[in-house]
């Protein structure tokens, strides 16, 4: 198992929806912005390349404000994040097995810690 930190909060499916409609560049420079962020996270924490892996997600958030399934849209930045860094091949179902997604609250530390766990080769997809 590899972890791996990444500080602060993502966007949520609120901010993502809100991009997508205002500037019609937003969203892509959103989606490029935090999946930046997370593959130099993954190159940083030196996480090797996988076929296949299960990832648990530990979304510490300041507060309770959000609503757990707008939390978790922040999951997409960590994928490709994860495949622009060269961890997985892609993000599909043959490299990526189980996801699990916990929650708490951390008012001086918001963060995302993303635990990445090796399988078996990749499958058909």
């Amino acid at each position: 198992m590899t972890t791996m930190t990444i500080p602060g909060v993502l966007p949520g499916m609120n901010e993502i929806v809100e991009a997508a409609r205002g500037d019609k560049y937003a969203s892509s420079k959103q989606k490029k912005e935090y999946t930046d962020i997370v593959a130099w996270t993954a190159k940083a924490a030196r996480i090797p390349h996988m076929e296949r892996i299960d990832i648990t997600f530990r979304w510490y958030e300041p507060n309770k404000r959000r609503d757990k399934d707008n939390i978790m849209a922040g999951a997409k930045f960590i994928l490709d994040g994860l495949v622009k860094a060269g961890i997985i091949k892609n993000d599909g179902w043959a490299q990526i097995g189980d996801i699990s997604h916990l929650f708490d609250v951390d008012r001086h530390n918001p963060r995302v810690e993303v635990e990445i766990t090796g399988t078996e080769e990749a499958r058909d997809s």
